[in-house]
């Protein structure tokens, strides 16, 4: 379980193609804090300390991974955000966040306002439900809040304060960027009791 409070950015090192998968390497600053078989988030996805060696920290990544989040894009040099699963006796300052993908999105745009930044996300159609304007959704690993649902064009819209665009990898974003999309639990969960009754 996470918050969706990235701490830091890390930067892949290696990928190594296997079978049924890809085997990563990622340069992760709290290496020191880890242990094998932690749960790290890496662009919000839960992935499974394998190997460390100082601050290179490997994971094995399945072809379903591969197949339905953005990790599949990334290469020796990129950057992605990264968070280790919440302490129990930890603040919460986002929101509930498993680690499962549930879908990739689409940037639309990045305009920047003042000293802040509005970015618009396309999601799939089928997601827009578990959607509210002022409602959580986590973004590569990032909570967020949504500042307004456009349903016509199937875009989110998101207010970034400074803090967040420099602290994770929303700066890098551009139209056409993909990102790992993790809709609210809450929402999946309140449809299934609705739908079963």
């Amino acid at each position: 379980m996470f918050t969706g409070i990235v701490e830091c950015t890390g930067r892949v090192l290696e990928r190594t193609p296997v079978e049924k998968g890809a085997r990563y390497a990622i340069e992760i600053p709290f290496a020191a804090e880890l242990s094998l078989g932690d749960s790290v988030a890496v662009n919000g996805c839960c992935l499974t300390v394998d190997r460390i060696e100082g601050t290179r920290v490997e994971f094995d990544l399945l072809t379903q991974t591969m197949r339905v989040t953005s990790l599949g894009t990334l290469f020796p040099g990129s950057v992605c955000n990264l968070e280790r699963a919440m302490s129990s006796n930890g603040r919460f300052g986002g929101h509930l966040v498993m680690g499962h993908v549930d879908t990739t999105g689409s940037v639309v745009s990045v305009t920047p306002t003042g000293q802040d930044h509005m970015v618009r996300i396309r999601i799939p159609q089928e997601y827009l439900r578990y959607t509210i304007d002022k409602g959580s959704i986590c973004i590569d690993g990032i909570s967020l809040t949504i500042a307004a649902v456009h349903a016509d064009s199937a875009e989110l819209e998101f207010w970034i304060t400074p803090h967040t665009w420099q602290r994770t990898i929303m700066h890098t974003y551009s139209p056409g960027t993909v990102v790992d999309i993790e809709v609210d639990m809450i929402a999946k969960y309140v449809e299934k009791m609705f739908r079963n009754n």
